[in-house]
């Protein structure tokens, strides 16, 4: 173990200082560069802003509006029938919309329910195999200005939606 905090102590020195030989060695100004990249950098998060605000707040309607509630209200009978836990489901909608509001729910999840109940398993599952879509549409798509994600979007919540049922079909079988 005591390997292991060694390396992890000098890794990003070892990095640093690699890093620097290296244009030294090719004679690349380690500052010029390092100052044009954060130039970029700083561009980049004034092209995204517009995006995250807007996700942002349509994050705080969905959840203030209560669609969230009506809409698990709705498909509660059907995910009854299929054996699909009721407290997974606000996670299943809110995890590609906002990682912390989905982070959350997990932590409720957990505390309420324990790390090893079949809940906390299928939660924990889900949280690890699916991705917040609609974050990383507008971040990745938005710095190098796409404006038309096309099929993406689709693909994306297909994916999410064969993680949740693969998920709760994982914990169903394997963790008996």
């Amino acid at each position: 173990m005591n390997i292991l905090n060694a390396i992890s102590s000098y890794a990003i020195p070892i990095i640093f200082i690699a890093i620097i030989s290296i244009a030294y060695y090719k004679n690349i100004a380690v500052y010029d560069v390092f100052i044009v990249g954060a130039k970029d950098g700083l561009l980049t998060i004034l092209k995204i802003i517009p995006s995250l605000i807007g996700l942002m707040i349509a994050i705080g309607v969905f959840r203030a509006s209560g669609i969230l509630d009506l809409i698990i209200s709705t498909i509660l009978p059907i995910t009854n029938s299929l054996k699909i836990p009721s407290e997974i489901l606000p996670l299943a909608f809110l995890r590609p919309i906002s990682g912390s509001a989905s982070l959350a729910i997990v932590s409720d999840i957990i505390k309420n329910y324990g790390a090893d109940s079949f809940v906390g398993r299928v939660a924990s599952t889900m949280m690890g195999s699916t991705e917040t879509i609609f974050y990383t549409l507008a971040v990745y798509f938005g710095a190098i200005g796409i404006k038309n994600i096309r099929y993406t979007l689709v693909v994306a919540l297909l994916a999410d939606v064969t993680s949740v049922i693969v998920s709760i079909w994982i914990c169903s079988n394997l963790f008996l």
